[in-house]
């Protein structure tokens, strides 16, 4: 397939096939949803609108992956893609992608978005985000919760993390602050960041790879669950590759990491395959505790006690990566940050009232907005049906559109 007619089908609203939509954008505000590159089965039936009602087998046509933004290939001269001739294209997309030193072949500048498809906020969206806490009812949510506990700790004994409240009538200087234990200097947040975001890229690649081995094990799709999985863990990766601009750990605690990734990463690998409901319903959990951290680290940046980040410029692959403004600073960075860590939540306690075992993965085609997703915890499960025949609804629509 040409560059050229990538680039046209990229700049279309939405490419559909029976069972897949593509977005050519991560956004659609008319619709006031998050659309994505995910798999959403799709029946002529109505009674096949409900989570559990699919096709095991159904038949496809060829579709196509495009770039997250409408222009078609990236340039060097800025964080923005440029669109021109397809000889430009190609110079720039060569120009982007090999530029080796002469030490390493590995190319110094790395521009461009291959990533996954993921959501890009509005500057309301970033702060619709509220710091909430689900109440742990089931034995099942109560495990959870308590393992959540458990994990917290061990980040913030290994972390250093800490966070005291400061008296109401305080008027100590940041200086007087660290030294009393009230609040952390840029190098502990970056050590709590960096440390968190190597184990929170864990639980999503785990269980994605555990449904993509079910699948081919039994036979039969997986209803859109392994995409959303792959891409959480992807998200915050990127994460940590923003966020290793500014520091570069060392070996002392990379080891540490490599210790803990480890541990985690076979424990949640057992634990998945006992009881996924539990563990989505942990990482629910966990990203609340993420979503609370980054809204102190937001919090500390506003008020001044951050003053080796004020006025920082968000590193370049941050700007890619949420399409930030060429003069976005560190704190944008942070508020997308903490918008994504909101979307693992709300997906993942989703998640975890479903039947993991039949029903269709609700955000497989779309997601709500950070305006519920950030001032939601979850949609139930009666909630996540009607979501997803109301995708169904949009998708038949779009359809008659088109014709």
């Amino acid at each position: 397939m040409s560059i050229l007619l990538r680039t046209t089908l990229v700049r279309s609203s939405l490419v559909c096939r029976t069972g897949i939509i593509r977005a050519g954008s991560s956004r659609a505000p008319e619709l006031g949803t998050t659309f994505s590159r995910r798999a959403l089965i799709h029946t002529d039936q109505p009674n096949n609108n409900s989570l559990t009602h699919k096709r095991i087998n159904e038949e496809s046509t060829t579709g196509i992956e495009g770039f997250h933004r409408g222009e078609a290939y990236p340039s060097t001269n800025n964080s923005l893609y440029s669109c021109g001739s397809i000889a430009e294209d190609i110079s720039a997309s060569k120009q982007g992608l090999t530029t080796p030193d002469a030490v390493s072949t590995l190319p110094t500048v790395v521009r461009g978005d291959w990533v996954l498809f993921h959501p890009v906020y509005s500057s309301e969206e970033l702060k619709a985000v509220e710091v909430l806490q689900k109440e742990a009812k089931t034995i099942s949510d109560k495990i959870a919760f308590r393992l959540m506990r458990l994990s917290r700790w061990g980040f913030d004994f290994v972390s250093g993390y800490k966070h005291k409240p400061i008296p109401a009538d305080s008027k100590m200087s940041v200086e007087e602050l660290r030294k009393g234990g009230y609040i952390l200097d840029e190098k502990a947040w970056l050590r709590r960041i960096l440390f968190l975001e190597t184990i929170a890229g864990v639980p999503g690649m785990v269980a994605a790879m555990l449904r993509h081995l079910s699948s081919l094990r039994l036979m039969r799709r997986d209803s859109g669950w392994i995409h959303t999985l792959l891409e959480e863990a992807e998200n915050e990766r990127m994460h940590l590759m923003t966020f290793m601009t500014l520091r570069k750990p060392s070996l002392f605690f990379r080891a540490i990491i490599l210790g803990a990734q480890g541990v985690y990463f076979n424990l949640f690998f057992i634990s998945y395959i006992i009881s996924p409901r539990t563990c989505h319903r942990f990482v629910g959990y966990l990203e609340e505790e993420a979503v609370l951290t980054y809204t102190r680290c937001i919090q500390e940046m506003e008020a001044g006690r951050l003053p080796e980040w004020d006025n920082m410029p968000a590193p370049e692959i941050a700007k890619d990566y949420w399409r930030l403004a060429p003069d976005a600073k560190l704190l944008d960075v942070m508020y997308a940050v903490r918008s994504d860590e909101s979307t693992h939540r709300f997906v993942n306690h989703s998640l975890a009232n479903l039947n993991t075992e039949t029903d269709v993965n609700p955000f497989a085609l779309r997601e709500p907005d950070m305006l519920v997703k950030g001032r939601k915890l979850e949609f139930t499960r009666e909630e996540a049906e009607k979501y997803v025949q109301e995708s169904h609804q949009m998708l038949e629509q779009r359809k008659t559109e088109s014709k």
